[in-house]
This record gives C-alpha cells, sequence and structure tokens, in this order.
C-alpha cells in the first residue's frame, strides 16, 4: 500500500475515534434533582420537547414516561442490568438485555423499530426512548385497555409484558406491586409539579433571553 493511501487511513481512524470519544463525553449527565419535574426538565429543556413531542403523538401525560424512566434507569443513558455472578466473582452475564433510558429489552425494541419505522433510533438517545416508551404504552391500551394515565397498571404491562399482564403474573410479586404503586405516585407528583412551570418549558430561547 502506497505510503500517503497509509497514512490517509490512519488519519481517517484517528478522526472516527476522536469522534466516538466526542460523543461519548457528551452524553447528558443523569438530572441533579430526579424528584422534581420542573427541575429535570429545567436542566434540560430538550427532554421536556422530545417528551411533549412523544406525549401529543402518543396520547399520553407528560409525568408517566418521566416517571418510568426514573425507576428503570435514573435516567442514565447507559445503564444495564446489574452483572451476574457465579461463585461471587466469576461473571457470567446480565439478567437481561434491557438497557438505556428506557430500559428497553433487545427483542421490544426491535419490535418498536420495526412498527415505526425509526430505524436509527437508539435506547441511549433520549427522545428515541421517551418515544419508546410512549409506544410500548400506546399498545398497552389497545392490548390490554388500560388506560394511559393509569401509571400503575401500564406499569405492570412494561414489566411483564401484555400477556403477563394478561395472566396475572404480577399478583404474587408484591415486591412488583409496591414499585408499581411507587411509579404511580411519583407520576402523579410529577404531573402536579409541571402545572406549575411548564407555561416557562413552553418558551423558546429568544423569550428566555430578552424577558428572563
Amino acid at each position: 500500500m502506497p505510503i500517503v493511501q497509509k497514512k490517509f487511513k490512519k488519519n481517517n481512524s484517528l478522526i472516527l475515534l476522536s469522534l466516538l470519544v466526542l460523543l461519548g463525553g457528551c452524553a447528558t449527565p443523569p438530572p441533579q434533582n430526579k424528584s422534581n419535574i420542573c427541575e429535570i426538565f429545567g436542566e434540560n429543556r430538550a427532554w421536556y420537547k422530545a417528551t411533549a413531542n412523544a406525549s401529543e403523538k402518543w396520547g399520553m401525560p407528560i409525568a408517566v414516561p418521566i416517571s418510568f424512566m426514573y425507576q428503570e434507569s435514573g435516567f442514565k443513558h447507559n445503564a444495564k442490568p446489574p452483572m451476574r455472578y457465579f461463585l461471587g466473582f466469576i461473571p457470567y452475564g446480565r439478567g437481561s438485555s434491557a438497557y438505556g433510558y428506557s430500559q428497553a429489552k433487545t427483542p421490544t425494541w426491535d419490535d418498536y423499530v420495526k412498527d415505526t419505522g425509526r430505524f436509527f433510533a437508539s435506547r441511549s438517545n433520549f427522545a428515541d426512548a421517551v418515544d419508546f416508551i410512549g409506544w410500548y404504552i400506546d399498545k398497552t391500551h389497545q392490548v390490554n385497555k388500560v388506560a394511559k394515565d393509569d401509571a400503575y397498571r401500564l406499569y405492570l404491562n412494561y414489566h411483564e409484558g401484555w400477556g403477563g399482564y394478561r395472566r396475572g403474573t404480577y399478583r404474587n410479586k408484591s415486591w412488583l406491586q409496591n414499585t408499581a404503586r411507587r411509579v404511580d405516585d411519583r407520576a402523579r407528583m410529577y404531573q402536579q409539579q409541571l402545572q406549575g412551570c411548564e407555561k416557562d418549558l413552553k418558551r423558546g430561547w429568544l423569550s428566555r433571553l430578552l424577558f428572563g
């Protein structure tokens, strides 16, 4: 291979590596105060816009998917289930393929991508993850007739799957029912908080610059 081609190939590799490092470093960190939706969106106004868009598209309250994300990933873009260990020190894999903000499992995420045609969507992208949750909520409403503001039953479907919910697999899981209640309580709290700040969140950057 000529020297010029070797240098060109090497430079391209370095540029690609630099871009990957840069993109990795630009990942949005979790909000400082996860218990206040106004502060969550105040830190990341793009998150509000993405969630509002998903809310309008799928017909769910804004607070519901945010409560799901709090529970599932703590708003970490690269969240994964903990590693499992044999004999306490030999790693043998994670509990599932769940990944990202929404902790979507690979087969379910693939169904979402095929159903929506969003082939470049990523589980580590907030807007894509919140759209996925909206899609799942809409499907839950269609399949199991759960109201889109019923965070308790929506979360049970999210955790157990549509078939598992119909079979009542959650009934013998008191820990899951308690978790679903916390998700529901948090969604109600978030929705109440949002009433006090959504008007400001809807303001554009120019309005905020001119009027504070």
